[in-house]
């Protein structure tokens, strides 16, 4: 125990005495004289008589023992985190500096309609990234003019006013004010492939840099590794003992971490710092981790040259790869749920889908729709409400047949009908389809199923406007105005005392599928529940844009003849409710990263315009102010 710390002081004051030693080690005479003669007869030290007095000298074999002790000494690190892999919710984009070659800066140049850093966003907010801080520098008014940017939930713009005479550490050091938890640091000017993020996102190393194989660009970041943790950065092939890879620009770091990096940099004497060295600083006694992901696709954009090559090179060869692996992804889902051999499925395409994304799967001989969940779903839609709801229709022969349900994840996987004919708003407006559609409709509402759950539009709503506010969302300009007219008609509704019924609650066109042998089916009842059957008369209309003849055919085909004033009253109400609350819905989905274009306005345009037809056609009767 004590024999490096009395070797070390003999070296350096061989005519000391035991009891100077003792002294110098602040340990006791007895275990000094006890260790003194252990490391005699080991060989790591010598006796020398001079006169009455006697040298101590260390051996070559104790020199080699002091230096083998030192060296583990040196490599001990303080381990901050002993609890494994956290989930990270936050993300910085160094985004200050300014290209020779570019008038705006670089991550805003656009690659094959979208941008560095748009791509760089849509990939974190699909991983789950809440807070995204950006620090800007060069021209930090255009990420504000950007919509597509400045828009975004959860995204917060820090300004480095002094890019031009700074390095990245202090536009890392200026996030602090927003920062409390891990994050993931990304530079503006790279692309990288989705699936590395996601790798390291995964990591249980909270500290990690990500590393590829050398790239040859002749601006490498060289990273030597030892004892599976960062040892040394450097663009200077010449200091490196060796090399383990490439520094790319993508690190976790936790928020320990990142404190003691700027502890350190309060005492920072060189302006021109750069993070990675702030971070090989702190490695020295705390162990920064890696990920390795030789084949990985990736490029930095420094110049037009870089530029270019990633047009016409990186970025097609990138989607590609993506592409397959994504379609990789979804053949061993598909394989796991139905537990088949995933060879067997030999084609997987896109198949549409508004709220989800569909796929065709060919398994076999058979085809199969399999449907993946969307962005932000998990927070709108009950699965599990779902999954019995559709199991109860489906004794009613209105919906194919199903072969697995995930209520947990929302995976869909039912059996495709073959050379069906979807229909679409003009299709829709055929009167056989009408009368279908409306017989369909009518064989639901009237089944005496008793669906689990009800749809109710002012509790979905509120939980539309709690998740838009959480997102970041923003709404309309007069929303609050149109919002209480709105109310003003569910107090007049509600004393209508309306029977619910069981409802599929989103009859586009398209959820609307007539087979071969001339059966209508209705597919997707994400939103079912019980609710006032009119409800879904007034969706079909609207999403299939009826004129007053159209909309008259289908609501005698329903009513078998002519509906009664409260009837027609509540099909404008039901329209007047459903396109506020899409609407709503729609800048939900807008705030989770999805791009709408006019569909949500529009809808919220004709909520009003229905709002003043309603007074019109039943105001006095309604007492409803005009």
């Amino acid at each position: 125990m004590y024999n490096f710390y009395i070797l070390e002081t003999i070296s350096k004051f061989p005519d000391l005495s035991q009891k100077a030693i003792a002294e110098k080690c602040n340990i006791s005479a007895g275990k000094v004289n006890y260790t003194i003669n252990k490391l005699l007869a080991n060989g790591l030290l010598d006796i020398n008589k001079n006169g009455k007095k006697f040298q101590y000298t260390v051996t070559e074999s104790g020199k080699e023992y002091l230096k083998q002790e030192l060296e583990e000494f040196q490599s001990t690190k303080v381990t901050l985190h002993t609890s494994g892999k956290k989930r990270i919710k936050n993300a910085v984009i160094l985004a200050a500096g300014a290209k020779n070659d570019f008038q705006e800066p670089v991550c805003l140049v656009p690659i094959d309609e979208i941008t560095l850093i748009n791509r760089t966003l849509d990939i974190l907010s699909r991983n789950g990234i809440e807070k995204i801080v950006i620090v800007t520098g060069y021209k930090a008014w255009a990420f504000e003019a950007h919509p597509s940017i400045a828009n975004r939930p959860g995204i917060h713009f820090v300004h480095n006013a002094d890019y031009l005479w700074t390095g990245s550490m202090a536009s890392l050091a200026a996030a602090r004010e927003f920062l409390n938890d891990d994050f993931i640091l990304i530079e503006d000017d790279i692309l990288i492939e989705e699936n590395a993020i996601i790798e390291l996102l995964d990591q249980k190393e909270r500290d990690c840099i990500l590393v590829t194989k050398e790239s040859g660009s002749g601006d490498e970041a060289y990273i030597e590794i030892r004892n599976g943790y960062l040892y040394k950065i450097s663009k200077d092939i010449h200091q490196m003992n060796r090399i383990d890879g490439e520094m790319i620009g993508v690190t976790k770091v936790s928020i320990d971490v990142y404190r003691e990096m700027l502890r350190q940099f309060e005492f920072n004497k060189n302006p021109f710092m750069n993070y990675e060295y702030m971070l090989l600083d702190i490695s020295r006694k705390i162990n920064i981790g890696f990920l390795k992901i030789s084949d990985m696709i990736w490029a930095e954009v420094d110049n037009t040259a870089q530029l270019q090559a990633v047009i016409d090179k990186t970025y097609p060869m990138l989607i590609r790869k993506e592409a397959l692996f994504k379609e990789y992804e979804l053949r061993q889902t598909i394989a796991s749920a139905l537990d088949i051999d995933e060879n067997i499925i030999t084609e997987v395409k896109p198949f549409g889908g508004m709220t989800n994304k569909n796929f065709k799967a060919t398994i076999g001989d058979e085809e199969y729709v399999v449907r993946v969940s969307g962005a932000g779903t998990q927070d709108m839609i009950n699965r599990i409400e779902e999954k019995k709801n559709t199991e109860l229709v489906a004794a009613l022969g209105i919906n194919p047949e199903q072969l697995y349900f995930d209520e947990t994840t929302g995976l869909k996987i039912a059996r495709f009908i073959t050379d069906a004919e979807t229909l679409n708003p003009k299709t829709a407006k055929r009167p056989e389809n009408i009368r279908k559609v409306a017989m369909t409709l009518k064989k639901l509402h009237f089944s005496g199923i008793e669906m689990i759950n009800e749809f109710d539009t002012f509790k979905t709503l509120a939980v539309y406007e709690l998740l838009t506010d959480k997102a970041g969302g923003t709404y309309f300009e007069d929303y609050e105005e149109v919002k209480d007219q709105v109310i003003e008609l569910k107090n007049y509704y509600e004393k209508m005392h309306v029977q619910p019924a069981p409802c599929h609650n989103d009859t586009v066109p398209e959820n609307f599928v007539r087979s071969t042998n001339d059966t209508l089916y209705l597919i997707d009842w994400e939103y079912s529940g019980m609710n006032d059957p009119l409800w879904d008369l007034a969706a079909f209309s609207l999403e299939c844009g009826f004129d007053e003849k159209e909309e008259e055919l289908f609501l005698k085909q329903y009513f078998d003849g002519t509906p009664t004033i409260q009837e027609r009253e509540r099909i404008i109400i039901s329209k007047i409710f459903q396109d506020f609350l899409w609407s709503v819905w729609t800048l939900l989905k807008e705030a989770c990263g999805d791009d709408f274009g006019p569909y949500g306005l529009n809808r919220y345009n004709r909520a009003k315009e229905n709002i003043q037809l309603f007074k019109q056609k039943f105001g006095e009767a309604a007492k409803i102010e005009q």
